[in-house]
């Protein structure tokens, strides 16, 4: 096991296309599907941080209740933020993933090549056909 870890939701092609990076870096990482295991509201805040983001960036729009919450409105601290997280964790965009180089919100999914300790072991093919590594774990 390293010590990579990645926020994942296997629902998500962008989520299993950056967990496929990470593996094919050789890296065993340890995969929390937030949608079933949430972040602390502590471990929340620590991820934004980290990742040099606000608690707005890490907001997902598609696909969850977000219009609905009338969370585009500019009235709703960071706080009442990381509150609807909480209810919703379906909020929190992904993946996010913490790496001894830095944590990351993975967007597109390709980003995760920064902060990947190890290079890519051969070629990687996103699930769309893009190619991002080439044979030789290169980036393309």
């Amino acid at each position: 096991m390293s010590n990579i870890v990645i926020y994942h939701n296997p629902s998500c092609g962008t989520s299993r296309n950056t967990l496929a990076m990470i593996r094919n870096s050789g890296e065993v990482p340890t995969v929390v599907e937030y949608l079933k295991t949430p972040p602390s509201r502590a471990t929340l805040v620590k991820l934004v941080a980290d990742a040099g983001l606000s608690v707005r960036d890490v907001l997902r729009i598609k696909g969850t209740p977000y219009e609905e919450l009338g969370l585009g409105d500019p009235k709703w601290t960071d706080d009442e933020l990381l509150d609807f997280i909480g209810q919703y964790p379906i909020l929190m965009n992904r993946p996010i993933v913490v790496t001894p180089l830095g944590t990351r919100l993975c967007r597109p999914s390709e980003l995760v090549l920064d902060i990947l300790p190890r290079p890519q072991q051969g070629p990687f093919v996103k699930e769309d056909g893009e190619v991002v590594v080439d044979a030789e774990g290169r980036r393309v």
